[in-house]
């Protein structure tokens, strides 16, 4: 037997090669892999830990009846890969191990590579599958990452499914980031070892997400907690289409599994046929086990994100950006409803103004998108009158587009060929008056760019909100192996696309929005540096979605909507603005219809904002009172640097007397109310590391800095 450790200042992978065969026992940050988990798992149970679960097509698909139901897990070809080599090389960032795997009989290759880093505990993870016979080859599922044992190694053999809880943040259109944790027991998950008698369940924990909208219902990543152990495990899927990922028992019931992957067939429609000599590569997944709970998980996943992500100046810049739609023009841009806008937006500090949808057609534009041309009934001087006059007064122009889609009664839509389009049965596929475009056509992907090369070269912009509202079902059978296939070979040929448009246009910010949140994934956030986090018009569940944005994205790529009514009062402003104020400020509403004061107010948050912003991207999120939902009595969210912390408190109803304890962040004596400035309506104090405020009414927010003196 021989035991392999690769580690680095940070993150650690252990490995076990016994008879010819590979197997993954740990994997997360630096920490002694303890003799007696070794002895009783390593040496009895050792089959468990398989590095690998692949299912071919004409193979067995599972190694014993037991457990098997619709389980990823104990695959048999998965079994019958054979450990081949191993190699190491360290790079500026960490280190690089690539596994290889091969089945003698089949003539298959596995290559698994693994990318760890020097400043975080998190490991980038993905497999490529290479055909090397003379035959073709059925690939009904590979999983990223198969990982055995996951939070066990300090309190096995012990009933995990009532120690370890699941954690997912829930999606729906203008309710993202809806954070649910149970135990796995409330699952349905039952322990059923019984010593080291082979005993186990069908039952999985599956969590699925079909069509390209990778959001839909859940971020594509999960959180476990051991109680007993006070650890976490903490992964996310870097795909921006179907994924899937399931936990389970192993064969014997007592030993946890995770299975993490991109798309397969049993749940996603996904199948794939390998040609000789061609290989396939799976989504990357990013994966780690903390010794913490899940604000030390977040931590270590966001100094990933920020590690891994395209680098731009847009996160350092971090500049305030207005767009005219929200609770404002809602798609009805002309000449004379932009100008005092514009100006309005001028004046209280922002630095980006984007004219939203609608800028294209003089009527319903909904079902007839797809040209993106101005609208010269709406702009009877053409577009650049007001992206020039954007310029002249310091901000820098952008507009809105939906690059993906054609409205069925776009004429340029009738005139295109069927391969432009995703289909079905023979059919192009409709959904909400629209067609969706196919990017695995390079004359689609051209086309797109010249549409891009028109908004910048002749329209004069500097920003793109880029909108995803149709997303594509399950997929397209049109030169596809099966509908999935053909969903996530669009979904990369996208990626591709607008990693071109990057290259071409280094400074031009395109900002990533689904309806809002819904395809806030890595894949996409690797690239774009500002995300929409929710559609949401109502700015106090507005503030319960902004105050867990930082959960499913980093901090400064988290763009939030700030949106004065206008029949509000002073205390809805301070509330609209402090929801965007500790991430990327999203302004909107109709400004130029406030009343002074209540202007102003938006003029001091965003010069407030501006004295901290840069260093946002540098500070690390918390929640003293857990991960928030709407609708919550109470919110609190905040940014923790070197030397402070930065705290948003939101009091919605109840009791007023709000109590909130700081003390693990570190040894602070002082508090300031940084926004509203020179503040005489909230009675507050810190003490012994807690922040006791009094709220003299409900629906009133503030913004703290806590410090020491």
């Amino acid at each position: 037997m021989q035991e392999i450790e690769v580690s680095t200042q940070a993150a650690q992978l252990n490995f076990i090669v016994k008879n010819n065969k590979i197997y993954l026992v740990y994997m997360g940050s630096k920490r002694i892999i303890d003799s007696q988990w070794k002895e009783v798992v390593f040496n009895n149970q050792l089959e468990s830990f398989k590095l690998t679960e692949i299912n071919i097509t004409g193979e067995e698909d599972h190694l014993h009846i037991m457990g098997k139901g619709a389980k990823q897990s104990g695959t048999s070809s998965g079994a019958e890969l054979e450990y081949e080599s191993h190699q190491v090389t360290e790079n500026t960032t960490g280190k690089m191990v690539i596994v290889k795997q091969v089945h003698p009989r089949l003539r298959l290759e596995v290559k698994t590579f693994f990318e760890l880093f020097k400043d975080c505990e998190v490991i980038k993870t993905w497999k490529v599958v290479t055909n090397l016979s003379n035959e073709k080859i059925g690939l009904e599922s590979i999983a990223s990452l198969s990982i055995t044992g996951v939070l066990q190694q300090d309190f096995y053999p012990a009933d995990y499914t009532k120690n370890i809880s699941l954690a997912l943040a829930h999606n729906g259109w203008t309710a993202e980031a809806q954070w649910s944790k149970k135990l796995l027991s409330e699952y349905g998950l039952v322990y059923l070892a019984d010593g080291m008698k082979e005993e186990a369940s069908s039952k999985r924990i599956s969590i699925n997400n079909n069509s390209s909208w990778s959001c839909s219902e859940y971020s594509p990543q999960g959180i476990l907690y051991n109680q007993a152990t006070n650890q976490s495990t903490i992964w996310q899927i870097e795909h921006n289409g179907a994924w899937h990922f399931e936990i389970e028992d192993t064969d014997n019931g007592g030993l946890l599994n995770l299975q993490i992957m991109g798309p397969e067939e049993y749940d996603n429609h996904w199948w794939k046929s390998l040609d000789m000599n061609e290989s396939f590569t799976t989504v990357a997944v990013s994966y780690s086990q903390v010794g913490g709970d899940f604000e030390k998980a977040i931590d270590e996943l966001t100094k990933y994100r920020r590690i891994t992500r395209r680098k731009n100046e847009d996160n350092e810049k971090m500049p305030v950006i207005f767009n005219d739609y929200m609770n404002g023009l809602m798609g009805d841009p002309t000449v004379e409803n932009e100008m005092p806008l514009i100006d309005a937006a001028n004046e209280i500090g922002a630095e980006y103004y984007v004219i939203d949808c609608g800028w294209y057609d003089s009527g319903d534009w909904w079902d007839t998108v797809g040209e993106w041309k101005q609208s010269l009934e709406r702009f009877p001087n053409g577009i650049v009158e007001l992206t020039d006059y954007i310029r002249s007064k310091g901000m820098i122009p952008g507009l809105w587009l939906e690059i993906e889609v054609m409205g069925v009664n776009s004429k340029l839509a009738a005139e295109l060929p069927d391969n432009w389009f995703f289909m079905r049965h023979g059919k192009r596929i409709k959904d909400i008056g629209r067609y969706h475009l196919d990017f695995r056509n390079e004359e689609v992907r051209k086309y797109a760019t010249s549409v891009v090369d028109r908004l910048v070269n002749d329209y004069h912009l500097g920003y793109i909100k880029m909108d995803y509202n149709t997303p594509t079902g399950i997929g397209t059978d049109f030169e596809s192996d099966s509908f999935g296939d053909g969903l996530f070979e669009h979904n990369r040929a996208y990626l591709k696309w607008i990693d071109d448009i990057f290259d071409k246009y280094p400074k031009l910010i395109i900002e990533n929005c689904g309806s809002g949140g819904l395809r806030h994934d890595h894949a996409m956030l690797s690239r774009h540096s500002i995300q929409s986090l929710t559609d949401q018009t109502d700015y106090i569940r507005n503030g319960a979605i902004a105050s867990v944005g930082s959960s499913i994205m980093t901090p400064e790529q988290c763009a939030v909507w700030s949106y004065p009514l206008q029949k509000g009062d002073q205390e809805e402003v301070v509330y609209n603005m402090i929801n965007s104020m500790l991430g990327r400020i999203h302004q909107s509403g109709y400004l130029n219809k406030l009343t002074k004061e209540r202007l102003m107010l938006v003029s001091e948050a965003v010069s407030v904002y501006k004295k901290y912003r840069h260093k946002i991207n540098q500070a690390l999120p918390i929640w003293p009172n857990g991960l928030g939902r709407m609708d919550d009595e109470n919110v609190s969210f905040g940014l923790k640097t070197e030397s402070e912390l930065l705290l948003a408190v939101e009091h919605n109803i109840g009791d007023t007397f709000v109590q909130i304890d700081l003390a693990k962040y570190g040894e602070f004596n002082k508090v300031d109310i940084i926004y509203p400035t020179n503040d005489k309506n909230i009675i507050y104090s810190f003490n012994q590391g807690v922040l006791t405020v009094h709220f003299n009414n409900e629906h009133v927010a503030r913004l703290f800095k806590i410090y020491k003196a």
